[in-house]
């Protein structure tokens, strides 16, 4: 893609590890009709999107090494200066990948929200050098509010870190679609408690984009990221595109909380650089000042997770400096 006149900085990807997800417990496989209903569902995707079965996901330490090692290439081909991993099996495991690239990656900690979360999420941060927490509203046992979660809240707003929340359409056939948190109104009590926590929701919400502008409109700690194919905008009532998402974000929040995600994951596709592409469309259609454009796509995600936007170092000149 040609050169932009700002840093890309992707707020949102998945690094492509076994277990990424993170669920526990034993799973029980779905129904067979449902199987055939996602796999008819995802071979669609495919070919709306021309896009290919992912790969199997990396298993052994040297898989893991060699897929970190493919990212950072697929950023320096797309031009991006920054990837958030928000999940990659274990907090551990995905602070060893952001290690590996101290200068390329950030992560987020993705462990289960329960009471005691704020232990690990102090341990993911002082120990592991993860700058946030991601969670998965649709898939929690707990409530925000519930005294036992108090700490995780606690540690985030003392150290002002960001915490993205997935709402709305999970999965995709036989996905789910009701849940005690499926909005992101669900999360109103937590948000408006503790005003110094960023609290992002991506993918515009996935379907409760009325809820996610209800809750910005009330708290200004909530954050619009725009990661993925959005494809859910097809199953509204009414028209969307993302030019409408754009624009009713930028005319009621503001181009200050609205931050560029991929949602990338597997190879081979790895950078879903179509939806940067697409997204950038969007925004240039709608005749954006290319200052709120910068922010939107990198400076956001900067300042949330405390990123160096400046030119990075040529290899050995470290040394050289000393």
């Amino acid at each position: 893609m040609p050169e932009l006149p700002f840093p890309i900085v992707d707020v949102h990807a998945h690094f492509p590890v076994v277990n990424t997800i993170g669920r526990e417990g034993p799973q029980v496989d779905p129904h067979p009709l449902l199987a055939g209903y996602a796999r008819e569902r995802m071979a669609r995707m495919h070919r709306e999107w021309a896009s290919e079965e992912a790969e199997s996901p990396a298993r052994t330490p040297a898989e893991i090494d060699d897929v970190a090692d493919r990212w950072v290439a697929e950023l320096d081909r797309h031009g991006v200066r920054w990837i958030n991993f928000v999940t990659g099996q274990s907090n551990d495991l995905l602070a060893g990948v952001v290690h590996r690239h101290p200068d390329r990656f950030v992560g987020l900690a993705h462990h289960p929200m329960r009471p005691g979360a704020g232990a690990e999420m102090r341990r993911a941060v002082d120990e592991l050098g993860l700058r946030g927490y991601k969670q998965l509203g649709p898939l929690t046992d707990h409530p925000f509010e519930d005294p036992g979660l108090r700490d995780l809240w606690e540690f985030l707003a003392e150290r002002r870190l960001p915490a993205l929340i997935h709402f709305g359409f999970l999965g995709r056939g036989g996905g789910v679609v009701a849940h005690p948190r499926m909005s992101p109104l669900s999360l109103f009590t937590v948000a408006r408690d503790f005003p110094e926590i960023p609290f992002i929701v991506p993918h515009f919400g996935a379907g409760y984009w009325q809820d996610l502008l209800a809750l910005c409109w009330s708290l200004p700690n909530v954050y619009v990221d725009t990661s993925g194919s959005n494809q859910w905008m097809r199953w509204m009532p009414y028209p969307l595109t993302l030019e409408d998402l754009f624009r009713k974000a930028c005319e009621t929040i503001g181009p200050e909380r609205v931050l560029f995600g991929s949602d990338s994951a597997a190879f081979p596709r790895g950078f879903a650089v179509r939806y940067l592409h697409d997204q950038l469309r969007a925004c240039y259609t709608l005749n954006l000042p290319e200052a709120d454009i910068a922010k939107v796509f990198g400076g956001n995600a900067a300042r949330l997770l405390g990123l160096d936007l400046g030119p990075r170092k040529a290899a050995g000149t470290e040394a050289a400096d000393a």
